[in-house]
């Protein structure tokens, strides 16, 4: 299993000018990599593993690549290669891709070392700090908020620069599944101590055994985000005072992000501790950010990465996640299977056929939950009653209530 821990850095000037001057040579021989696969015959463009082969050549040629850690040098070969292949798939979909562009040093921000060119010393930090060494760069000082595992394995570290202005480190790790927490056998999977979410529109989830979760009120960040876009605007780009607005704008946005993500871990960690089994929708994000409606709340609620979220969660707690297919939730009564078509506006569910009534997302639901166990090809306990396993009175909590037992993070 594959995961990443990521900490603030609090590089020296000294140690901050050296990553500075690193993440400015990487982006060059990024775009030296572009250049020459551009201008290479379209019948013979050169393979990670060719460009790889022509780093000594260019080191030679040029001595300013002779300064990198050749480890790092190759990831960032891999990297140019990895977007390309992101951008042929995006076109074997049928989207209308161009080429990939030059890289702007606002642009490039993180530069990998894969495998060797780094170290980390626990022991030097006190206080929950640590230091991190970057070959032919430095120490630099991170807030170790939570230790790594000793049975993970450091595959990678990155150092990043957002646009706040912030550096941050990021662990990728590697974790032998013999030493995950064995999931639960599914034949023990019942409606007790299994769940179905229904990602709302009212609530942020709906549980199939009766909670719901308060969505995160943004409202006040966002009013805050216009009042910074706006003081932007009236600012000459390229001045002094456009840089230092813009990193106030990018503040806010990184305040948000950080908001969205957080509630999402702590709702995650709570669903993987709290049940053996959690089923959720498979929605089709993409496709729902380019309909009507308003994008920017969807994106907000970010589907994809609670999901995401949540399967990782799921192998680090022991826990089943099942994505089921979404379509016909709403519309199907958890009861007897009848569909009846429901304007969006109508949050009841009250089925015509055998007179099951419950809230509208509370039913999609229990869907979830049923779909779920036919995903894993167990059936739906036949001694498990509908109006029974779904109560008709729900309980809205918020989140710091809900989460109580999570915690930040994993």
């Amino acid at each position: 299993m594959e995961y990443s821990h990521r900490y603030h850095a609090y590089p020296t000037q000294e140690v901050a000018a050296e990553l500075e001057y690193h993440l400015n040579v990487h982006r060059q021989l990024y775009n030296h990599v572009r250049w020459d696969y551009e201008n290479s015959p379209e019948d013979d463009k050169p393979s990670e593993y060719d460009q790889n082969n022509r780093l000594p050549e260019w080191k030679r040629k040029w001595s300013v690549f002779s300064e990198l850690h050749s480890k790092a040098a190759q990831e960032t070969v891999a990297r140019f290669h990895r977007n390309l292949s992101n951008l042929r798939k995006k076109k074997e979909k049928g989207y209308n891709v161009g080429r990939l562009k030059r890289q702007a040093p606002a642009e490039y921000r993180s530069v990998t070392y894969n495998q060797s060119g780094f170290d980390l010393d626990e022991k030097r930090g006190r206080d929950k700090y640590a230091y991190v060494r970057f070959s032919k760069i430095g120490w630099v000082k991170i807030r170790y908020h939570r230790l790594i595992p000793d049975h993970a394995t450091i595959k990678e570290v990155t150092f990043k620069k957002e646009t706040t202005g912030e550096w941050f480190v990021s662990f990728g790790l590697e974790t032998d599944e013999s030493d995950l927490p064995e999931k639960p056998d599914e034949d023990s999977l019942n409606a007790s101590n299994s769940v179905g979410i229904d990602l709302g529109i009212l609530n942020y989830i709906h549980t199939s055994d009766g909670k719901t979760v308060d969505w995160l009120n943004l409202e006040d960040d966002y009013e805050r985000l216009q009042r910074e876009q706006r003081k932007l605007s009236r600012k000459e780009k390229g001045s002094n005072n456009y840089e230092k607005q813009r990193v106030k704008v990018a503040k806010v946005k990184r305040r948000i992000r950080r908001k969205v993500l957080d509630y999402q871990h702590k709702i995650t960690t709570w669903l993987v501790k709290e049940y053996d089994a959690v089923f959720v929708e498979d929605l089709n994000v993409q496709s729902m950010l380019q309909g009507d409606g308003n994008a920017r709340n969807k994106q907000d609620v970010a589907w994809r990465q609670f999901i995401t979220l949540l399967e990782y969660k799921a192998d680090l707690y022991g826990t089943h996640v099942v994505q089921v297919e979404a379509r016909g939730t709403t519309k199907e009564c958890a009861s007897c299977g009848v569909e009846t078509a429901k304007p969006i506006w109508v949050r009841e569910h009250s089925c015509p056929s055998c007179g099951f009534k419950t809230d509208r997302d509370a039913n999609a639901a229990m869907n979830v939950l049923k779909r779920g166990f036919s995903e894993l090809g167990l059936g739906w306990p036949e001694d498990t009653p509908v109006e029974t396993a779904l109560p008709t009175d729900t309980t809205s909590v918020s989140a710091k209530r809900v989460v109580e037992t999570g915690s930040l993070g994993a």
